[in-house]
């Protein structure tokens, strides 16, 4: 299978660059196909401008959403955004690797995000109608691809814990998996977190190792997250709200996550 790495620290000697190169290696060695688009040193540009609008007049005003759709439909974005909308049809699974900075990825790989995902590619795909608002939370471009967060912290796992100070990990990394994610069609795996990164000493990263290694053996095989999708009959369209007798009495992120109990179609 085809496996895409987007990766983002700027030290190639880090935890996260070890970590990098380990599972670029497991993965070929298990016969996967392995590409690794690594930010810092691609020396990627993290901000959308108006260089990114081949042909637009100079007098013009540059509006990021309307532009990226106009190139991308004639054929002339920057090769750069070209070549990594590429790698990820190419890409059977895409793993997102990046220290967790301020409760989010590196501004670098959310520049990423915000190029690459052009609209026309990754959002305003698919039919709007009082039944279907649009390709997008299960359905889209990438639909059928598999994605994963492998994401480093400084703060112990207790602080992610569901009572802990920073929040729950997965409502910390909400908005990457369910929006990022998500919402152009991937099948979201659980993160691979971890944590105390500053403390890894070599018993403890030949051990981290370990269990990412039988973590990635179960890249194509492990259920992914139970988002639910948003033109199955679970929001009302157009208002996008959880019909009221689903998670009723609840509120919160994780009610757009299927119960384990709840029938598949209601």
């Amino acid at each position: 299978m085809n496996v895409l790495i987007v990766y983002a620290h700027p030290e190639p000697r880090s935890l996260n660059g070890s970590l990098k190169d380990f599972a670029v290696d497991h993965l070929q060695s298990k016969g996967h196909q392995v590409q690794v688009s690594d930010l810092y040193q691609m020396g990627w540009k993290a901000t959308i401008d108006a260089n990114d609008a081949p042909g637009l007049e100079s007098s013009s005003r540059f509006d990021p959403a309307l532009e990226s759709q106009r190139v991308f439909a004639a054929g002339i974005q920057p090769p750069d955004i070209e070549a990594e909308q590429a790698r990820l049809l190419w890409a059977d699974a895409v793993i997102f690797q990046f220290p967790l900075w301020w409760f989010s990825m590196p501004a670098i790989m959310k520049g990423w995000i915000e190029r690459v995902y052009a609209c026309g590619f990754a959002y305003g795909v698919g039919e709007h109608s009082d039944h279907h608002w649009g390709a997008r939370y299960g359905e889209g471009t990438l639909a059928g691809k598999r994605a994963m967060l492998t994401v480093t912290m400084g703060g112990w796992e207790s602080h992610y814990s569901e009572r802990g100070v920073n929040g729950a990990l997965n409502d910390v990394l909400f908005p990457i998996q369910h929006g990022i994610l998500f919402y152009p069609g991937f099948e979201v795996l659980a993160p691979f977190p971890v944590y105390r990164a500053g403390k890894v000493d070599s018993a403890t990263f030949a051990r981290i190792c370990a269990d990412y290694g039988n973590r990635l053996d179960t890249l194509f095989t492990l259920e992914p997250l139970p988002f639910r999708r948003q033109n199955d009959g679970d929001y009302e369209i157009p208002a996008l709200t959880l019909r009221p007798h689903l998670a009723a009495g609840r509120q919160g992120l994780d009610i757009h996550l299927r119960d384990e109990d709840e029938p598949a179609d209601l």
